[in-house]
């Protein structure tokens, strides 16, 4: 079936949104679609979309220092170390899923959704922003970790998440939190990226993200969404983009779902302030603390060079790149990271002074 010139304009308008989207970690093309894969790509995978989002513990609300509600959940195990983990932009505590899988009842657990995002409430324009996120991370680690050792995980956005408590506290690292994991994610400079576009095109795309987002975000009418439920441009982005090579069984499904629950305006607005992003003057903090850098080969969003950035600033850091494993590496090669988050959690228990209670 062919489509109008009407037609065709949005779509691009909303594929140029993707691209800059896509380039601050939207795992699946965030802005664009809530059932962006084609039937008959996905067909046979819908019983392995319902084992995604299924594992909960139990749920606190707490407020963050202007009064917005961070939905918790929380899985309850050893009480000699916290866990708490930080999602990416446009996803949800559920993209957690394999690693809460995997470490359940070797560690107590916190995940959060992020302002604005899953299940927490939504904020306003104006803490859409990096530094908000980091003070509400604090809030979230002195509600559910007020004593003894804490292990921080963030993955793309949970990562920058993390940098910015490290400029909010500095005093924190090498105390309350021992161990670090940064997971596809960047320290700053992301509208510098290409998306693995040449680089005329590629920054072309980044600059215009933006203020493309905010004008497609007013008009939600003009922008819908579905209209990439057939559309082979949008599964193509969300292969490239989103995973270096065959996920598992549902994971693009998963992911769209995900995506779907965040408002449109809400992701422009977040959209300047993670390309505005520059934490690269607190990562000196993070040589205080046992730290892990995981970044996937393929990944097109945060690339390698973002995460050798981050270990050049941490002399001794951990630095593992996964092989033909993209953006959502937490979904792609969850084995992987498993282990090597399971790694990280043992290295700092042997750490640990004989008594873990810490002020």
């Amino acid at each position: 079936m062919g489509i109008d010139l009407t037609s065709a304009l949005r779509m691009a308008g909303t594929g140029l949104l993707a691209g800059g989207a896509l380039a601050v970690g939207a795992a699946a093309g965030a802005v664009l679609e809530r059932t962006l894969m084609r039937k008959s790509v996905l067909a046979g995978e819908d019983e392995w979309v319902d084992q995604y989002g299924v594992l909960r513990g139990t749920a606190m609300t707490v407020l963050a220092d202007d009064g917005n509600e961070i939905h918790i959940d929380i899985d309850e195990g050893p009480d000699d170390l916290t866990i708490i983990f930080a999602h990416g932009y446009a996803l949800s505590l559920d993209s957690w899923h394999y690693q809460r899988e995997a470490l359940r009842g070797t560690a107590r657990l916190v995940f959060y959704d992020q302002r604005s995002h899953g299940r927490s409430m939504r904020a306003d324009f104006d803490t859409h922003h990096v530094e908000q996120l980091g003070a509400d991370l604090a809030t979230v680690i002195e509600a559910c970790a007020p004593s003894g050792p804490v292990v921080l995980v963030g993955h793309s956005m949970g990562g920058m998440t993390i940098m910015a408590l490290c400029a909010a506290h500095p005093e924190w690292f090498g105390d309350r939190i021992r161990g670090v994991a940064l997971i596809s994610t960047t320290a700053g400079g992301l509208n510098q990226g290409t998306l693995g576009l040449p680089a005329p095109l590629g920054r072309l795309v980044q600059s215009a993200a933006p203020a493309l987002a905010s004008s497609l975000a007013g008009r939600k009418e003009v922008v819908r969404l579905q209209d990439w439920g057939s559309s082979d441009l949008g599964l193509l982005l969300t292969r490239v983009y989103a995973f270096g090579s065959k996920a598992p069984a549902g994971a693009g499904r998963f992911v769209a779902q995900m995506v779907s629950t965040t408002a449109l305006d809400v992701l422009a607005e977040f959209l300047p302030a993670l390309h505005d992003h520059d934490k690269r003057a607190a990562l000196p903090v993070l040589q205080n603390v046992q730290l892990l850098v995981i970044v996937g080969d393929a990944d097109r969003l945060t690339p390698v060079a973002a995460s050798e950035e981050i270990v050049r600033s941490v002399p001794g850091a951990d630095f593992v790149v996964l092989h033909d494993s993209g953006h959502m590496a937490i979904l792609e090669v969850p084995d992987q990271i498993n282990e090597l988050l399971s790694a990280l959690v043992e290295k700092v228990r042997r750490d640990l002074p004989p008594t873990a209670e810490l002020s």
